[in-house]
């Protein structure tokens, strides 16, 4: 079983016990009384004229299962304030608890503490689970192509956008980006960890990125590099092999001065990209 499949064992597992709490039914009045969503496309680049430089998503993540333990944060919402002030675009917020110690009381501090788009960062394998995302106030979802059909892509997708949302559509092969691509997904994350062995290879980037067409939706689809950013040599590698965003989380959590770096990965970026 790829790690990927067991994850999302535990995920269902915690999803139905949460289900049980509280109904799809009573979820659905919660979302009536959320403020609505924050347009995450544009805070990206929606607009092609925007796109002069890197945007930043920056995660609040305090363990991972290639690390383990990474860090504490105490304060989720402190952190996440620090990478605003950097010059995030979005706050990604693990909520996976049993791999990544996150929790939707993580999205709850974090919502409450910044102004820009948040992202739920988590193994979404149920429609419940989306509008637990926006009855928490997150403004976009992860959706892992390997982990669904092509049925439950496009029906996901669907749902994110009735309820005012993006998602960010990960893929980790060619055949996952023809499939990212066939839904119209406007923002796609290349992830260069291989699910099976939890090895990075950055190299991947460059060889996938070429595959998202620029012409399927209006302006083209956001391309976000995911995985792999440890310093401004691979920002530079990434924007280079046409990343219009990076999703960064265990350079900056174990970083004394994560405000700082984003603002140093975002100048790098901004440069690579007036000479690509």
């Amino acid at each position: 079983m790829s790690v990927l499949l067991d994850i999302i064992d535990g995920v269902r597992e915690d999803l139905h016990a949460r289900q049980q709490l509280l109904s799809l039914e009573e979820l659905q009045e919660r979302v009536k009384t959320v403020a609505p969503a924050l347009d995450a496309w544009a805070a990206l680049g929606g607009d092609h004229a925007a796109r002069d430089d890197l945007k930043v998503i920056a995660e609040v993540k305090r363990r991972s299962p290639s690390k383990g333990q990474l860090a504490g944060i105490a304060d989720p919402a402190a952190l996440a304030t620090l990478y605003q002030e950097g010059g995030a675009s979005i706050i990604s917020v693990l909520t996976e608890e049993r791999r990544f110690s996150g929790s939707l009381a993580d999205l709850d501090a974090v919502r409450a503490a910044v102004s820009i788009p948040v992202l739920r960062k988590d193994f979404t394998c149920d429609p419940y689970m989306i509008w637990e995302a926006r009855a928490h106030g997150a403004d976009l979802v992860l959706l892992i192509v390997a982990a669904l059909s092509d049925e439950e892509l496009r029906s996901y997708l669907a749902l994110t956008h009735e309820l005012g949302m993006n998602a960010v559509v990960e893929t980790h092969t060619a055949e996952e980006i023809a499939r990212a691509v066939a839904v119209d997904a406007k923002i796609i994350g290349i992830n260069v960890r291989n699910l099976k062995t939890l090895d990075v290879d950055r190299g991947v980037f460059a060889a996938l990125a070429g595959g998202i067409p620029s012409g399927n939706i209006e302006n083209g689809p956001i391309v976000v590099a995911e995985s792999g950013v440890r310093d401004v040599a691979d920002v530079e590698h990434y924007t280079a092999h046409g990343a219009h965003a990076i999703l960064v989380g265990e350079a900056l959590v174990k970083d004394a001065t994560p405000r700082e770096r984003i603002t140093e990965f975002k100048a790098t970026g901004a440069q690579a990209i007036s000479t690509r």
